[in-house]
């Protein structure tokens, strides 16, 4: 039986909270809208060069949106260069200054992140809203454990969950009493349990999309850990539109990241997704190594497909069964490769490699072939 990448079955399926749509630039977030993935970057923003090679590598590595810090006016005018540049969106990320949100709307930031009550008066809160409007710029309200209002801290003690949900509401409302509606929301904290837990609170309590995030997660391998868990648990409940990955790490690690975890869900398929096993003595082939080459050399791939990695004939004949390629270890230098689950040819150890690249390569090309064509007869 060949890899099916269009049948759903029934106990993999997750029902999506039902959220209004907004854009963000050309990204559609919320409603049926593919759960889109960004990051940030942390260069200098008055460095327009560095930036915009950051955000390359972002693009490349598959982020739909990317966010900017804009602290300062430097930062604003290098911003006209890098969204004139950049090929995904851009949100301007705004804290206090009101000025700095005008600016980016007008420098071609596809959305503003801000926290409307840490813009100051009435007046300035209409000023940067009536620049959105004026420049068709969404919002995102995010709101931090880390910095609440001091009268919500002082009201509830701690950061907790009604704490976060109440301020984001409160910030959702002066949006919504200036007629303002293309906005969404994060409430985050560096601790999952009170994420989700106001995560799940807001989710109930307002339609807007959901900016998904355990901010602060920490460095790699712990801070995927974090938001594997965190995310993870709100995404398998329908909960989130688009998420952000924090990182003390690359940023491209957060893009990465961010669609495996949507992968491991079944909510978004992006790249070769390698299914290996751990290894053990039983193992015809060093597993370890093949699989750490194997993704270096199929990172450029982004047409959805999969590819089986076990060392022996224990689990690797049922595990190719649903992959499109597969290769299982059987000893004697050699193994067989399977294609879309049946077995196909012996392959030598030697040559693994670059053989299993070809193929994949090959099979990659094949997928996007007949996606393209789907597309035009469709048109």
């Amino acid at each position: 039986m060949a890899a099916d990448h269009t049948h759903v079955r029934p106990w993999r399926m997750i029902e999506r909270r039902k959220s209004r749509k907004i854009r963000v630039g050309s990204v559609e977030v919320g409603g049926d809208a593919p759960i889109s993935v960004q990051s940030m970057t942390n260069t200098l923003t008055s460095d327009a060069a560095a930036t915009l090679n950051q955000i390359r590598q972002l693009e490349e590595a598959g982020a739909d949106i990317v966010r900017v810090s804009c602290p300062d006016v430097e930062s604003t005018e290098a911003f006209k260069i890098i969204a004139r540049e950049a090929k995904v969106p851009l949100v301007a990320d705004i804290h206090f200054h009101y000025k700095r949100g005008i600016e980016a709307a007008k420098a071609g930031a596809a959305c503003l992140r801000i926290n409307p009550g840490n813009i100051g008066s009435p007046d300035r809160v209409r000023d940067v809203v009536n620049a959105a409007k004026d420049h068709g710029c969404s919002i995102r309200i995010g709101v931090n454990a880390g910095s609440l209002e001091r009268e919500l801290l002082e009201r509830y003690g701690e950061p907790c969950p009604e704490a976060m949900v109440e301020s984001a509401l409160n910030h959702a409302k002066i949006l919504q009493d200036h007629d303002f509606h293309e906005f969404k929301i994060s409430v985050k904290a560096s601790d999952p349990f009170l994420t989700v837990a106001a995560y799940q609170q807001l989710a109930e309590a307002i339609d807007c999309p959901l900016h998904l995030g355990v901010t602060e997660a920490g460095a790699l391998r712990t801070g995927t850990v974090k938001s594997a868990i965190g995310m993870g648990s709100m995404l398998w409940a329908g909960i989130g539109d688009t998420i952000r990955v924090s990182l003390a790490a690359d940023p491209v690690e957060e893009i990465k990241v961010g669609f495996d975890i949507l992968k491991s869900l079944g909510l978004r398929h992006r790249g070769v997704n390698i299914i290996a096993c751990p290894s053990c003595a039983r193992q015809g082939f060093n597993v370890i190594k093949t699989v750490e080459q194997l993704e270096e050399r199929l990172a450029h791939i982004s047409t959805p497909m999969s590819l089986s990695i076990i060392g022996c004939v224990v689990n690797g004949p049922g595990e190719a069964l649903m992959t499109d390629i597969g290769f299982t270890g059987g000893g004697a230098g050699a193994g067989m490769i399977y294609m879309a689950g049946k077995p196909d040819h012996k392959q030598s150890n030697d040559g693994m490699i670059d053989h299993i690249v070809e193929l994949v390569e090959k099979k990659a090309a094949e997928l996007q072939a007949a996606k393209d064509a789907k597309a035009i007869a469709a048109e």
